[in-house]
């Protein structure tokens, strides 16, 4: 009852053992938590996933609808075999939403993760925004009003459309040193450069609100909830990579983490039950090399 998901070569790589006997830069089509059992544990250095949600989508292989209580129980279950292959300085990046009518779900999936991990970040996926130039006051780089990014609509008199999601970072102890302008932005003030001893350059925290819009598409998606690869790349490079960091994600998808983890130059694993969506990861990952 797992996706799995799929592992290509970063440019130039054949793929190696993964502490355990898997490939690595690899499809597996096989179920996640089997797959995990299959690693060593302490092996893995960041774990980037969204899961299924629990909320009706319409996947080839994997339901979508089931009981609350078991789906939890599943996917604690999850949590704690991750627990066990991620390294004690290791990041777990979880991306989960809910949906207008229940919101509860990703805190209820935190709940259960919370036995197993410190919370240590919240970041906020922010699909779609709207700005009033108003409200900007005299920022010259917004000229009028804005509204960017794409979102589903909700057809309600009650619920409100969903722009943005969740990505909880758990670690084990609350403790794990991140590489904040790996991620990081240009200061607007640049009198700020200089004033504050943390601000030798032009560069500062991005905080946990980030804007990665879905690119717009003009056919049926493949996959219904991929999210774009902008997103596992940015959670990579604010834990810190290297050509030797392991990458897993145990429910690839359409392998955008694969992609996202080909482009950076990391070694990476990925677990997906679907053939069809392991086949197009597969695709898109060789695309990249």
């Amino acid at each position: 009852m797992i996706r799995v998901a799929g592992k290509t070569a970063r440019r130039g790589e054949t793929g190696g053992a993964a502490g355990g006997g898997l490939t690595v830069n690899t499809i597996h089509t096989i179920d996640c938590i089997a797959g995990m059992q299959q690693l060593a544990a302490n092996s893995v250095d960041i774990i980037v996933t969204s899961p299924p949600y629990n909320i009706g989508k319409d996947y080839n292989t994997y339901d979508d609808r089931q009981p609350r209580e078991e789906y939890l129980d599943w996917i604690e279950t999850v949590a704690v075999a991750a627990k066990r292959v991620l390294k004690e300085d290791g990041s777990f990046f979880l991306n989960i939403g809910g949906r207008p009518a229940d919101p509860w779900i990703p805190f209820d999936v935190v709940q259960r993760f919370r036995p197993h991990y410190h919370l240590q970040n919240v970041i906020h996926w922010v699909k779609s925004i709207a700005i009033e130039k108003a409200a900007v006051g005299n920022y010259d780089r917004i000229v009028g009003d804005v509204a960017v990014g794409h979102y589903q609509p909700v057809n309600s008199p009650r619920f409100l459309s969903q722009c943005h999601e969740h990505v909880f970072h758990f670690t084990g102890h609350g403790d794990v040193h991140l590489e904040k302008l790996a991620v990081g932005v240009p200061y607007q003030d640049k009198s700020n450069i200089g004033r504050w001893k943390a601000a030798g350059r032009d560069l500062r925290d991005r905080g946990n609100t980030w804007f990665i819009p879905y690119r717009t598409i003009r056919s049926s998606r493949p996959h219904p909830t991929a999210f774009p690869e902008k997103l596992p790349e940015m959670c990579i490079r604010l834990h810190g990579c290297s050509a030797e960091t392991l990458v897993l994600d145990p429910f690839m998808g359409i392998g955008s983490t694969a992609c996202a983890c080909t482009v950076l130059g990391v070694r990476y694993i990925g677990f997906e039950i679907d053939e069809e969506y392991a086949a197009i990861a597969r695709e898109r990952v060789a695309a990249l090399r």
